[in-house]
């Protein structure tokens, strides 16, 4: 039996393009699931395997769907074999009933694996040099690490309402003066009528990010479509907008907890459309161009 199994990355990326293609090779059963390219656990994934017999065949769209590392896929690919299950990308030609195919696979999974390197290197190197020309992100300035747990703790216990302000400072290890900074910082109003305070909204960012799709060979003729995917598929999913629509330039809004979530969430943006782009024969050039901290009154993931 042919099962499929689709992945997108964690900003509520459309899987259709992926379960279409399943389909059409004949899967039976689909499954997919949201995780990051960086994150190891895969419920759905595991749930799949577990479901699967001797003798069926596990179909995936792209190698990288299907593991974070050269060693997680091994991994994967060493577990089927022992219990006499297929495994066919594709994208890619793996077809690990075959010595040939395990040898491509080998091969493959190393250059999946070079492959996100350069994305994340890439990736860094851009977000580095737009937050030296400005971008102030991550937590607000003013309070360390351990100072921030802190003023955490101080707004739940003030909010909680069970304790006063002596009784918090004192528990707490900090001056009233202090405790008062803390409740400003996170944003609670206080005084002798206290107010119910509204969850504080996600951090979002504007990502200027310049991305080329160039076809492999003048031979190709498919950057054109890949291009309107990428946009259909993946920049959609952030609020895309083109300053000018023949351009190259995108203005992506996309929330965050803290600066590794961004990093994780522009890379993988880039693996996606790197994904599209190598469907017809391309390949991406990117590059993030500027960083904006800009705050929303409503939620910014598409329903």
């Amino acid at each position: 039996m042919k099962y499929g199994y689709a992945r997108v990355s964690t900003r509520d990326q459309n899987p259709d393009l992926q379960v279409d293609r399943l389909r059409q090779v004949g899967c039976e059963q689909i499954v997919w699931e949201t995780a990051s390219g960086a994150k190891s656990d895969r419920p759905v994934l595991r749930s799949l395997l577990e479901r699967m017999h001797a003798g069926d065949v596990l179909v995936i769209w792209k190698l990288d769907r299907l593991g974070r590392s050269l060693r997680d896929l091994v991994d994967l690919v060493g577990t089927l074999s022992e219990r006499d299950i297929a495994l066919k990308s594709l994208q890619d030609p793996i077809d690990t009933t075959s010595s040939q195919g395990r040898l491509v696979f080998n091969l493959f999974a190393s250059l999946a694996e070079f492959e996100r390197d350069l994305i994340v290197e890439r990736t860094q190197a851009g977000l580095s040099a737009a937050r030296a020309r400005g971008r102030q992100g991550g937590r607000p300035k003013g309070l360390s690490a351990a100072a921030e747990k802190k003023a955490i703790a101080v707004e739940a216990l003030y909010k909680e309402g069970r304790l006063g302000v002596n009784a918090i400072a004192e528990n707490l290890g900090v001056s009233k003066a202090t405790l008062y900074k803390y409740l400003r910082h996170r944003g609670v109003e206080f005084g002798t009528f206290r107010k119910s305070t509204p969850p504080a909204q996600p951090k979002t960012l504007k990502v200027t990010m310049h991305l080329v799709v160039e076809n492999n060979n003048k031979f190709v003729r498919g950057k054109k479509r890949s291009r309107e995917d990428i946009e259909q598929f993946v920049l959609s999913n952030y609020r895309m907008h083109k300053p000018d629509p023949k351009g190259c330039d995108y203005e992506l809004t996309i929330p965050y907890e803290n600066d590794k979530d961004l990093d994780n969430t522009i890379y993988d943006i880039l693996q996606e459309a790197s994904s599209i782009a190598k469907m017809r024969n391309g390949f991406i050039k990117a590059e993030v161009l500027a960083l904006s901290l800009i705050h929303i009154s409503e939620p910014t993931r598409p329903y």
